[in-house]
């Protein structure tokens, strides 16, 4: 098998119709599975959805990106305490984690197997997106997949064999992320730096003219994650953890 050329990478959101089985999903799921994980609890599980009728139903739930009808699947990652709470229940020991620092052990559970199974869809040729809206509309989310308390969707992966590939999507370099014993902070010459590139970027550039803005920066905060938007999916994801028992 070729090895894969991680440098190269990039999200695929075109497909072709060559098939992926279930049975080779849930073996990738399986080489997964031996991802680090919180106590060797595993505190995630993941939810395949291959058939089209439920992916018309998942897709207004991510904002009908195509990538979710399209793709050969797309796997839901969820925050699971609830098996794990059942174990303790039935082994007449006390669970005690309903609540925040919980579900962030879980998440990074959850973030590890999912980034781990995407290393390994693409070390075999297939491509993946990760879909950003999982957590946008984590209620209605749960509702379709049936997920019971103290389980959330977290992240959202569609699948499938490149039908094209894309041009790579920049990276800041790797001077602008990494840090030496201890954290060095930024100033304005030090930003310049980093992100400088970025505001020539021809696409960009575009994206500033069409926004009429001045920077590509006010794009981010003024048209893309504006503020008040943060804080009403904010507002509603703790809501969602409320309901499913992780701030009791």
């Amino acid at each position: 098998m070729k090895c894969f050329n991680f440098s190269d990478r990039r999200s695929i959101r075109k497909y072709s119709n060559k098939v992926i089985s279930i049975e080779e999903i849930n073996e990738m799921l399986e080489i997964a599975s031996r991802a680090s994980t919180t106590g060797n609890m595993q505190l995630y599980s993941v939810v395949i959805t291959k058939d089209d009728k439920h992916k018309e139903l998942l897709s207004p739930l991510h904002f009908n990106q195509p990538m979710i009808k399209t793709s050969q699947a797309v796997l839901t990652f969820c925050v699971d305490y609830n098996r794990f709470s059942k174990w303790c229940n039935y082994s007449e020991a006390t669970p005690g984690y309903n609540n925040f620092h919980s579900f962030i052990s879980a998440a990074l559970d959850t973030s590890i197997i999912a980034q781990q199974f995407c290393a390994i869809a693409e070390s075999r040729g297939m491509g993946i997106c990760y879909i950003g809206t999982t957590t946008y509309n984590a209620a209605g989310i749960i509702d379709l997949l049936n997920l019971p308390k103290l389980t959330v969707p977290l992240v959202t992966i569609t699948l499938g064999y490149p039908a094209e590939i894309p041009e790579l999507t920049d990276r800041i370099d790797v001077n602008g992320f990494v840090h030496t014993e201890v954290y060095s902070d930024y100033d304005k010459e030090d930003i310049s730096n980093i992100y400088g590139y970025k505001e020539v970027i021809e696409e960009n550039k575009r994206f500033i003219a069409e926004n009429n803005k001045k920077y590509l920066a006010q794009v981010f905060t003024d048209i893309r994650y504006k503020k008040e938007d943060n804080i009403r999916l904010s507002d509603e994801f703790v809501r969602v953890l409320k309901q499913q028992g992780f701030f009791e």
